[in-house]
């Protein structure tokens, strides 16, 4: 994620945001997403600013591109702050929670079927 400065024009973001996703295609990485969110109010004053622009980018791929982006991030005047967060871990341990909350739940579906019809069973034996 970027802020880029909220004097910047509209078409030199759109340049800039190519410009990030060529680089990050030219290192051998891919852009899963890209999300312009826009003009927002900045937590403190950044460069005597209060707004910025948001743009976030989701990257798969090695480190090398991210050391190249945080490079030519760190020189470019448009861009105030920048942020690099590593998610493939925290996804790992999210998919696995998942896995085991939908066992666990298949298994308590199975075991509330067998024991609807185990009740089921005796009222019927009862009625005949």
């Amino acid at each position: 994620m970027y802020i880029v400065d909220p004097e910047t024009t509209v078409d030199k973001i759109g340049k800039l945001n190519e410009a990030v996703g060529q680089l990050i295609e030219k290192q051998g990485g891919t852009v899963v997403r890209m999300d312009d969110i826009g003009q927002r109010t900045l937590a403190y004053p950044i460069k005597k600013r209060t707004e910025g622009h948001y743009v976030l980018f989701e990257i798969d791929g090695s480190g090398q591109e991210i050391m190249e982006l945080e490079r030519r991030m760190r020189v470019n005047d448009m861009i105030m702050r920048y942020i690099t967060v590593r998610v493939d871990e925290d996804r790992k341990k999210a998919d696995k929670m998942r896995a085991k909350r939908e066992k666990r739940a298949s298994q308590r579906a199975k075991f509330r079927s067998t024991e609807e019809t185990a009740v089921a069973e005796p009222a019927a034996e009862v009625q005949a």
